[in-house]
């Protein structure tokens, strides 16, 4: 046995008793050794590690499950997002990854979650690979003080070359995502894709915290000025979450995912998973410098005949991944907790170009948009399709929600009313037509609007609302051409402006549909000014 500590704890109860080597709590200087002794990656010139997740190269909701118990039968909100799993498929899911890891090394690491000591959990990772215990170690919070003789609150079994059997198993394939709120434990199989591993854990605490402890889980990135004024940031993948709250001017508190309890927004993580497809030191200096010695790179290409990575190179997947941990940030808040925020900022990728680069909502526009959770997604081009098409995810992160989203929205609503709270559409998408015809809103302009509504810029000046959408529009904005701040302006054809819009006013509405039972007839008001003919 070796381990950085000297010492393994006793992992009888997971029955792991006879794996033939178990390497404990190892250093990030000790983990990248071993991946490359391994061959399960290759140094890059920065020093950070890359590597390969194989057949994923990111997660699989599909394949994501709940065990239906005592605990979960009649507060999960069961759903396409979350899958019922029975108890007994799970003890023999459990025994068989159990048994096929005892025959192999294993790599364990004590971890938690949750900045806030009132709300932290601990958790053990065990991982068939050293990479995947390196992002655990950057991903998850590190404790000063281990003790691995204690028993931790969760466990994480990911084993990626173990795969299920839908036929006897119960899954929908041969990978898989189980979490069990009784056991407390969670397996991962059949996938080598790191995210699975810390949006299960959020998963768990997105049941946790409003369930039992009246706390809001966010998917959201968070950052505070030097006047201690935070900020969050919400949105999915690709609209600018990670890159608006990486800002030099202002502390980074995290980059994904957070809690807000009474007084105070914290960090659930230990640090980052950037998207890096396109990154460049010029666009995103705080995301390419943290890319050094222990960073782990996923899927990335090398510029030929180099270990330079080719960062435009997304031949292996749109989803290129880097994990650091959070003190690679030069500017992170440690313990990474915030007060409660002065503006929550929407940010939304709409290809169509309907929506203003910046507008601001009611609380109850909030609570709409926050369970529309929209944005929109266009084809690769290699797949020769040119429209895009709207995405919806409640509270922008559906996938990780084992509650229902009016939970998570009127708790939203009631902090949002409580500290005052300023709401703001971001729209980073289109501008002047939809993909191919518009051209995509500037960084520099998405950037001086939300410095705007930061420094209280936009508080006096002059509003306009939309006619469809009902999003007050501000008429001028420092730093931004004045034409740009209503979408309709930007078109050349205006009539085919509207139309489009209400178009997409169309798509809202009946997407909200299946909450609408859940909501307060406020909430519901809130939609666009539109009817759906029969």
């Amino acid at each position: 046995m070796r381990n950085s500590t000297n010492k393994v704890p006793d992992l009888s109860y997971l029955e792991l008793d006879r794996a033939r080597n178990v390497f404990y709590q190892l250093t990030p200087a000790e983990l990248v050794e071993t991946a490359i002794k391994r061959n399960e990656g290759v140094l890059a010139d920065t020093g950070a590690l890359a590597v390969d997740t194989g057949e994923f190269t990111g997660r699989s909701p599909r394949d994501r499950f709940i065990v239906e118990d005592s605990i979960t039968r009649n507060s999960v909100w069961w759903s396409k997002v979350n899958i019922k799993f029975s108890p007994d498929k799970f003890d023999i899911l459990f025994q068989k990854i159990t048994a096929y890891l005892n025959r192999r090394d294993v790599f364990v690491r004590d971890s938690c979650a949750c900045a806030n000591e009132k709300y932290h959990i601990d958790i053990r990772v065990i991982t068939e690979t050293a990479y995947q215990n390196l992002f655990a170690h950057h991903l998850f919070l590190r404790p000063e003080v281990i003790n691995p003789d204690s028993a931790p609150e969760w466990t994480i079994i990911a084993a990626p070359g173990f795969k299920a059997d839908p036929d006897t198993d119960g899954t929908r394939q041969h990978n898989f995502s189980v979490i069990n709120f009784s056991r407390r434990i969670i397996l991962i199989g059949g996938t080598a894709y790191t995210g699975e591993i810390k949006k299960s854990i959020f998963s768990v605490l997105n049941f946790i915290l409003p369930h039992e402890k009246k706390v809001l889980a966010m998917h959201c990135s968070a950052n505070t000025g030097a006047k201690g004024d935070t900020a969050i940031f919400f949105g999915l993948s690709g609209t600018g979450k990670t890159t608006l709250s990486a800002d030099p001017e202002r502390s980074l508190i995290g980059d994904d995912e957070h809690g807000w309890s009474d007084y105070t927004i914290f960090n659930f993580e230990g640090g980052c998973y950037a998207k890096c497809a396109d990154l460049t030191s010029e666009k995103e200096p705080q995301i390419f410098n943290a890319i050094r010695f222990g960073a782990l790179l996923e899927n990335i290409n090398f510029i030929k005949g180099t270990r330079s990575v080719n960062f435009s190179d997304i031949d292996k997947t749109e989803n290129t991944r880097v994990a650091y941990p959070l003190y690679n940030i030069n500017n992170a808040v440690i313990p990474s907790i915030g007060a409660s925020p002065k503006n929550i900022f929407f940010l939304t990728t709409d290809a169509f170009g309907i929506l203003p680069p910046v507008s601001k909502l009611t609380p109850e526009q909030a609570m709409y948009h926050f369970i529309s959770g929209y944005t929109a997604k266009v084809a690769g081009t290699e797949n020769g399709i040119s429209a895009p098409s709207a995405t919806f995810s409640a509270c922008f992160g559906e996938a990780f929600l084992p509650l229902n989203p009016a939970v998570y929205a009127c708790l939203l609503g009631n902090k949002i009313k409580q500290h005052n709270v300023k709401v703001w559409l971001i729209n980073t998408g289109w501008t002047g037509g939809p993909y191919l015809t518009g051209k995509r809103i500037q960084l520099k302009y998405t950037r001086a609007m939300i410095s705007a509504a930061l420094s209280g810029e936009l508080d006096n000046v002059k509003y306009t609302e939309h006619p469809v959408f009902n999003l007050q529009m501000p008429v001028s904005c420092p730093n931004v051409p004045d034409h740009l701040l209503n979408p309709k302006n930007t078109w050349t054809n205006a009539d085919s402006y509207d139309e489009k819009a209400n178009e997409l006013a169309i798509a809202f509405i009946k997407n909200f549909e299946q909450y609408t039972s859940y909501c307060s007839p406020e909430i519901v008001n809130a939609a666009p000014n539109v009817t759906i003919s029969a």
